[in-house]
Parts: C-alpha cells; structure tokens; sequence
C-alpha cells in the first residue's frame, strides 16, 4: 500500500499484465462479460443512486456540471442498454487489413489488434467510468481509469460491479483500473510510457490543454466543444427555430449543445422572437451582438445581455449562449472558421446548394444540416457508446468508439525464406 501511495507504477504496471490476458478472450466471453455486467448494474441500480447521491450533495445546484453528474434511474437503464449495445457489436480485433502472398511464397497479412493499455481523463462523469470500461473489455484492451474527485463516489461503486462481473466471468480484474484522485498521479500517468499506450483526455479545454502540454504517451484529444448553429435567410424558420432550442436547452451542460447562433440579418427581426418563448422557458441568458440586442429587447426577452468579444468562442456547457447577427453565408463560415472547436456543427437551409457547400467547407468532426447539434453521440450514431468525441484528425475523428480501440500488426508466414 505505500508503494501505491507514493506511485501509481505497481498500479499501471499489473494493468499491463493483465492486459496480456485479454488478449486471449474470445468475442463470445468478450460479449458475455458486457451481458454479466448489465445485469449487475440493472440489480444495483439503488446502490448505485445512493452512492452518486454522496456525489450530488458535495456539489452546489449552481454549478453546470451537476447534471453531468446525476445517476438517474433513466440514465441507469440507458446505461444498460448500452452495455447491451456494445456486446451485440462486431469484434473489431482480428480483421484482416489486407493479404497478399510474395512471389517467394511468404504471405502477408494486415490485421486489427487491440491498443493494449488505453488511460483515460475525465471530470464529474461517472457514465464514462462504465463506458469506457466496456469498449475496452469488448475491444480486449485493460484501461486505465482517472475520474475526478466530484465524482468519487460514484465511480467506486462502479467499478466494483465492474470487477464482480469480471470475478464471476473468471477474468483478471486488475484489467481494469480507477486510479486515486490525487492529482500528483496525472503527471506520472501522462508519462508512463512503459506501461501505457494511450491517453485519452475527456473534459474541458484546461484539461485537454493541460495533457497536450505534460503527456509524453501518445494522446487522442476528446471533449471541448464549441458549436454552431447558422440560420441562413432561405431557412424554414419554424423548422430551425425546433433545432436551436433543442440544441440549447435538450441537455445544456453537454459538449454537442448550441454555443453560438448565427443568424443571417435577412431573417433576424423575424426569426429571434420565435425562439424567445423557448429559451424564456429554461431561462436560457443569451449575450447578443448589437443587432440581436435590439430584436431581442424589443421581444422582452428577460435574460438579455449585451455580448462582448469573449462570448463567442466559448464552450458554456450551462443555460447561456451568444447569437450573432452575419451578412451571409460567407460571413457565418469565417465566424465558425475562427471560433469553432472542430466539433459540430448546422446550417438551417432549405437551399441544397448551400447546404452542401456548408457540409464541404465547413472543418468539424460533425457537420448538420437541418438538424440539432445534440445527435453527435455514438450511441445515436449505432456505436454502442463512446469514450469522448474526438475533434482532432489523426486516428479517430468525431465519436470515439469500439472501432477505434485498434491498431494495426503485420504478420508474416514463411517457410525457410531468406533475404
């Protein structure tokens, strides 16, 4: 125990020996651990309330993350369901790449393989704790857990059940990690190169800064999220004024929510009042540029303030965002261009050719039309579940999934070939 309090080494390094033991499940016992650990958690959903509840009362009802936080009986159940998801998935390890046989006879093969070790980052999610944890049984690679402490808790209880379903499928537990949440230990985790092959930060900018900055293990950034919404002059305006309030107000303290509406100034003075009694409802505080202000103002809209530059660009994961008033198409991509954190984003157009030009041009890992922002999610989009949404281009882009906890190996069959 004092080696561990001084050092998470002994903690990583057994990870790493038990993830050479994953490597030798097959896809059924993969498939029937996730159903094993469904079970559990379906079985303890009350403790699993009363252990987040420990959570929910450290945390002000103020601060935006709280709901991020919050094991409901809902999301329990959506948290099961997942689990089943993923199981049903296909064995994303041991696909053959590509084969070719050498004039000389030696055969060449490409296959996918587990990453080995994955750690992941986070803050105040415990949902990542079981979500991670399953795409990584299922892909056969061991992970490396640090949740935050808002979320200790929570977290703890988790991974019990996780363990109890590896116990009782007769695996090696310590393939899966949570590691303390001492801060001291991020350092040595983004460092531990010997142990770890890949971190993978999901969180706010500062954390993902703060990874990019110290890590020396290879990193895959998921996360911060700073999303648009262009409501251009030939959009159905009942239809986009749906999408920007449910992009907003659906579940605001999530990365894919609205930030920042653009709206073209042909259709501001008619449009902004249509979204007034929907954000009026969650008491939505919008920071307005000049000419959404006057609209806005005019429509009585109570939780008006006028915006200042620092508002746009900003990832508010709350009940807030900023609108800005654009002169066209080309104005709305400049904007997106200089604020946009590569995540997602829509256009509202009835006009095709703009739509398409908007998907062409537009740098993001999701880009809508004529849609909400909130369906960036892997399990909306058939992957099961997702460690983060990646909004960087090498590797993974956009939901980070099981398809994605591979990397590649050559394997070479010969016969006495020499070179």
């Amino acid at each position: 125990m004092e080696a561990i309090a001084s050092s998470i080494i002994p903690l990583l390094r057994e990870t790493q020996v038990a993830a050479q033991s994953l490597r030798s499940l097959t896809d059924e016992q993969r498939q029937e651990l996730l159903h094993k650990l469904a079970d559990f958690i379906a079985e303890h959903e009350a403790e699993i309330i009363i252990e987040n509840k420990k959570d929910l009362v450290r945390m002000e009802d103020s601060n935006p993350k709280k709901d991020r936080l919050l094991l409901s009986p809902e999301r329990i159940k959506g948290l099961v369901e997942s689990l089943k998801n993923v199981a049903k998935l296909p064995d994303p390890t041991g696909i053959i790449l590509s084969e070719k046989t050498l004039e000389n006879k030696l055969s060449i093969q490409k296959i996918s393989v587990p990453l080995g070790v994955v750690g992941i980052i986070y803050e105040s999610r415990p949902n990542v704790t079981l979500d991670v944890a399953a795409l990584c049984l299922r892909s056969a690679n061991a992970c490396v857990l640090r949740g935050g402490t808002d979320a200790s808790y929570s977290n703890n209880c988790l991974l019990d059940l996780i363990h109890q379903a590896m116990k009782a499928c007769g695996l090696d537990q310590r393939a899966v990690c949570l590691l303390p949440t001492d801060r001291k230990f991020v350092r040595e985790l983004l460092t531990a190169k010997e142990y770890v092959d890949i971190i993978i930060p999901r969180g706010s900018q500062q954390l993902i800064d703060f990874v990019r900055q110290h890590a020396t293990v290879p990193t895959i950034e998921t996360g911060a999220g700073v999303c648009h919404t262009y409501v251009s002059a030939s959009a159905d305006l009942e239809k986009a004024a749906k999408i920007v309030v449910n992009a907003k107000v659906s579940r605001s303290s999530v990365c894919n929510a609205l930030d920042t509406l653009l709206v073209d100034q042909a259709v501001a003075s008619s449009f902004l009042p249509m979204i007034v009694e929907g954000m009026k409802a969650y008491e939505v505080e919008i920071f307005a540029d000049k000419t959404a202000y006057r609209v806005l103002k005019d429509a009585k809209y109570p939780q008006l303030q006028q915006a200042e530059p620092a508002d746009f660009g900003r990832e508010y994961l709350s009940y807030k965002c900023s609108i800005r008033v654009v002169s066209g198409i080309e104005q709305a991509l400049e904007h997106i261009h200089t604020y946009s954190s590569k995540h997602s984003e829509a256009i509202i157009s009835e006009n095709e050719r703009l739509c398409e030009r908007f998907l062409r041009e537009v740098d993001a890992a999701a880009v809508f039309t004529n849609a909400s922002t909130r369906f960036t999610d892997g399990g909306v989009f058939g992957l099961g579940a997702e460690i983060g949404i990646s909004t960087q281009k090498l590797h993974a882009r956009g939901p980070f999934a099981l398809e994605k906890l591979v990397t590649e190996k050559w394997v070479v069959r010969g016969n006495g070939q020499i070179r």
